[in-house]
């Protein structure tokens, strides 16, 4: 993969990958900076989440899930000293639908850290993530169900969990 990225001024910076699509880059409001584009570290948290996300809708999509909306929100907490990694993450998914399936959602997870997402292998590596879901009703938005996913690497149970039924 080759990309480059093009300085605009200040610090501000675009950058494009072979899609050809444009990303703005910006660095913290600070000595009068603009607030004109993402941080890169806001990069690597939208590239976890929307890669797994891709995978799980498509697996779900795939399994003919009733899936109306969808979300996936990250938080990670970053260490106090520079260059501030990273330390933990958790990646929580949102399902909204009928009659949603939830051993379709848990497998839909589980391929996406185990084999799919490739972003999520590299950073797993770098810091340990937890998979939660919650899966609503599309109607009531009331909450149904809740779980977390865990990872296979380093467990000798079950690898699927569900915390609430």
């Amino acid at each position: 993969m080759d990309v480059t990225v093009n300085w605009k001024g200040r610090m501000a910076f675009e950058g494009k990958g072979a899609s050809g699509f444009p990303v703005r880059l910006n660095s913290d409001i600070t000595g009068g900076q603009t607030d004109s584009g993402a941080r890169p570290m806001e990069l690597i948290a939208i590239g976890l989440a929307g890669c797994a996300g891709m995978d799980v809708i498509s697996i779900l999509l795939k399994k003919q899930q009733a899936v109306t909306d969808f979300q996936v929100l990250f938080h990670g907490d970053r260490a106090r000293d520079y260059p501030n990694v990273f330390t933990q993450a958790m990646v929580e998914y949102r399902f909204y639908g009928v009659s949603l399936d939830e051993s379709a959602i848990l497998r839909s997870i589980e391929l996406s850290v185990e084999k799919y997402c490739p972003v999520y292998a590299m950073l797993a590596k770098a810091f340990s993530i937890r998979s939660v879901y919650k899966i609503y009703d599309s109607e009531s938005k009331a909450l149904l169900k809740e779980g977390e996913y865990l990872h296979k690497v380093g467990l000798e149970s079950d690898s699927l969990s569900n915390d609430q039924g």
